[in-house]
């Protein structure tokens, strides 16, 4: 209670003594003032303990202002705490996405650099390769674009090695649709390029059969096929049997050259060569050549 207070309610303490008093002993008059210092007192005390209801009530509720304060302040922190560590997380996952950025990127230009170093690998064996194959290819005696009739080169041939290939049962036939067909290369090459692969069917036959030449024409290119009918080799080692010095599971003595030099012979005329061989069931050498 305060001081007003206490003050006005002991005056309306003695207002209303007197008043009651004043019933007694005082004049009409004098009981009126009496009791309107008491009316007067007693109001002020209300008057004061209203006012400090207000105060009371005001200071509430500031105080439940401040507290509201107080929580959003808090929530404020609280969502500042996590958005900072959100933060911090997203730049530990950009820092982490960075590295491994990087760490591919490094891996990448080890595999480039390795690629790089493949293919520099591979034009030294291209390059190699084309000097061994010019270095194969038999020297020409004969006007290297002239036409020549390929299968009377065939024929000529064939009457070269037929004594070898009769001391081993092996008979070698030309089938061609056509009398002639020319080609525009050296005969010299040509004959050579039948030897070698005629040579190897009479090395590798190891038993009696036959040799079939097929010799046609389609457009602008030559066929040729030369099919035997002897044990032939696994698929695995048919697709090096151009390969310089190879020599498949069947070796026999030799230098393993004929096949390549027939290779090196081909691919001068801009032609292609390659070998099918279903395991026993023979060896197929296939040829094609541009005519002009």
């Amino acid at each position: 209670m305060s001081r007003d207070q206490k003050i006005s309610l002991v005056a309306s303490c003695v207002f209303y003594c007197l008043t009651i008093v004043g019933f007694f002993f005082f004049s009409l008059t004098l009981i009126v003032l009496v009791f309107l210092g008491f009316s007067l007192s007693i109001t002020y005390f209300a008057y004061q303990c209203y006012k400090a209801h207000n105060d009371y009530t005001g200071a509430e509720h500031l105080q439940q202002e401040i507290g509201v304060l107080n929580a959003e302040k808090e929530q404020l922190a609280a969502d500042y705490e996590k958005l900072l560590k959100e933060k911090d997380d997203e730049l530990d996952r950009r820092a982490e996405n960075i590295e491994t950025l990087t760490k591919d990127l490094e891996d990448a230009k080890k595999e480039i650099s390795r690629a790089q170093g493949e293919v520099q690998g591979l034009n030294e064996k291209l390059t190699t390769d084309n000097e061994v194959f010019k270095s194969l290819l038999p020297p020409d005696d004969d006007d290297d674009t002239a036409n020549v009739d390929i299968i009377d080169v065939a024929k000529r041939a064939i009457k070269e090695l037929e004594a070898d290939a009769n001391k081993v049962g092996l008979r070698i036939t030309v089938s061609s649709a056509s009398e002639s067909l020319m080609v525009k290369a050296s005969a010299r090459r040509l004959l050579i390029m039948f030897r070698n692969i005629i040579d190897n069917s009479i090395k590798y036959m190891q038993r009696e059969g036959t040799l079939v030449v097929t010799i046609s024409a389609i457009e602008d290119d030559i066929f040729i096929v030369l099919k035997d009918t002897g044990k032939g080799l696994p698929e695995n080692e048919t697709k090096h049997i151009f390969e310089l010095n190879y020599q498949g599971s069947n070796r026999i003595s030799g230098n393993g050259l004929g096949l390549t030099q027939a290779k090196a012979i081909v691919e001068h005329y801009g032609g292609t060569i390659y070998a099918r061989s279903p395991q026993g069931n023979g060896m197929g050498i296939y040829i094609q050549l541009p005519t002009t």
